[in-house]
């Protein structure tokens, strides 16, 4: 006779899919099913709750969604329950349902806060008629926060959700809504908390960071929000901005991240093309000479600046005279850090009814080639810090072995440490690679010595030979 196993009835297992803001999500509801007396598992063997918070926003991610969540539900038991949450949830509530009837409960994005009232509702009356309980639309109390007594030395901080752009080609207005900035005295709060909990590291998300207020008549309140956080916690290290729309860097954005040596000179501004005739098409800024100036503004007020952005090949229409003057724009601008995809057209978008669809055997061929440019661009600037001392952040000490992954032919040693300048930022940015353990969760003076097109090479200060 087979014995089973007893498995905790309070223990949950989340899987965050997709950008920063979905982790966040994640974190909130972890925390909330933790006050409630629920304990965390990594493996959902042992979970009594199985959550899958979702991405929807491309068609890759919405299928890579579907396949953990009908993976789970494969191997379910009867005294398991399985919540799909997130972004494809509230984009396509039915088809997540009909292409893994075990899921018992949907969430939907705007409603992680609830997620304590879902759990309870099918543990409570089962699964409804339908097959499921939907807890779908806009949340019940605006701007949810939920808080955790502890974090790690990296946190991430949303401070808007909701995008008022009209970009043809993103579906996440459909599901997000429109901007809906948190309140300032809040979002202050938290980081706050989240620093007293340990953080070192505070790295401000949402759609459009820099659209921060608008919907409250104040269209530049990010400096604002930016230079409380940092007079509000002096034991931060780093605060750090991601998704600023090209059109909303003001100059007043500018010199509080240049007059604040805690706000890292680090800047992550989605372009998404470089000539102005795709751009229009995108329904995105297309004058393409303010792009410019905004960037020589940028590399005036902080010369050591690392600038990131993202592209989109393969848009319909491109031609190749278009997709000429991308490269070139990329050529002349010399980013630091680019992301390059390939365009996927969205159900439901403008773009996805576009004429002229590009062949996608033409959209890999131009992805290569953009991806080729920017490499060697990459590694002239990083080539550029060999010689400098940088503040990193240590994250990870790997074996020998690990870091072949990285390193083709790794230094003398048995350990390494994956850490980060201010250069890299988390989860989407290359390393600074340094032979030797360091503490992790720690700052440390490095000198570099060695880079590749992704990363770079250091040893601690006083140990460069």
């Amino acid at each position: 006779m087979t014995k089973h196993r007893k498995h905790p009835p309070d223990s949950y297992y989340i899987l965050s899919l997709g950008c920063p803001k979905n982790t966040v999500d994640s974190e909130g509801m972890a925390v909330l099913l933790e006050q409630a007396g629920y304990t965390a598992t990594a493996n959902p063997e042992e979970a009594h709750v199985l959550i899958v918070n979702t991405c929807g926003f491309l068609q890759a991610a919405k299928e890579e969604s579907i396949a953990y969540l009908q993976s789970l539900g494969a191997h379910k038991r009867p005294d398991q329950i399985l919540i799909a949450a997130g972004c494809l949830v509230e984009r396509a509530p039915d088809e997540v349902q009909d292409r893994v009837p075990q899921v018992d409960g949907l969430l939907g994005t705007l409603r992680w806060a609830d997620i304590l009232p879902l759990v309870r509702r099918v543990q409570q009356a089962g699964r409804e008629a339908d097959g499921v309980v939907r807890f779908l639309g806009p949340p019940r109390a605006p701007y949810p926060t939920a808080r955790a007594p502890r974090v790690g030395p990296t946190a991430y901080l949303k401070i808007a959700d909701g995008c008022n752009a009209a970009c043809a080609f993103c579906t996440i207005p459909s599901f997000k809504g429109k901007l809906r900035s948190r309140p300032f005295a809040q979002v202050v709060e938290e980081s706050q908390h989240l620093v007293q909990g340990g953080a070192r590291e505070l790295v401000l998300v949402a759609q459009d960071t820099t659209d921060y207020g608008r919907d409250w008549g104040e269209p530049d309140a990010l400096p604002r929000l930016m230079h409380a956080i940092v007079r509000r916690n002096p034991d931060l290290v780093w605060l750090r901005l991601m998704y600023a729309y090209p059109g909303h860097v003001t100059d007043r954005l500018m010199e509080v991240m240049a007059s604040h040596p805690q706000i890292v000179h680090y800047l992550d501004i989605p372009l998404q093309h470089g000539d102005p005739r795709t751009l229009r098409r995108m329904r995105r800024p297309s004058n393409v000479d303010m792009v410019v100036r905004m960037v020589e503004r940028l590399r005036q007020a902080m010369p050591d600046v690392a600038l990131r952005t993202t592209f989109i090949v393969g848009y319909p229409g491109e031609t190749e005279e278009e997709f000429a003057n991308l490269l070139a724009f990329v050529e002349s601008m010399r980013f630091d850090k680019v992301g390059a995809f390939t365009f996927s057209p969205e159900p439901g978008t403008p773009a996805a009814a576009l004429p002229d669809q590009v062949p996608e055997e033409v959209k890999e061929e131009r992805w290569h080639r953009l991806m080729a440019l920017q490499q060697a661009i990459s590694l002239e600037r990083n080539q550029a810090q060999v010689g400098r001392v940088l503040d990193v952040l240590a994250e990870q000490v790997i074996t020998r072995d690990e870091a072949a992954e990285f390193l083709e032919e790794p230094p003398p040693g048995d350990l390494f440490t994956l850490a980060r300048s201010y250069r890299e930022a988390p989860d989407i940015d290359g390393y600074v690679i340094v032979p030797g353990p360091l503490e992790v969760g720690q700052f440390h003076q490095v000198k570099v010595v060695h880079a590749w097109p992704y990363d770079l090479l250091a040893r601690p200060v006083g140990d460069e030979e």
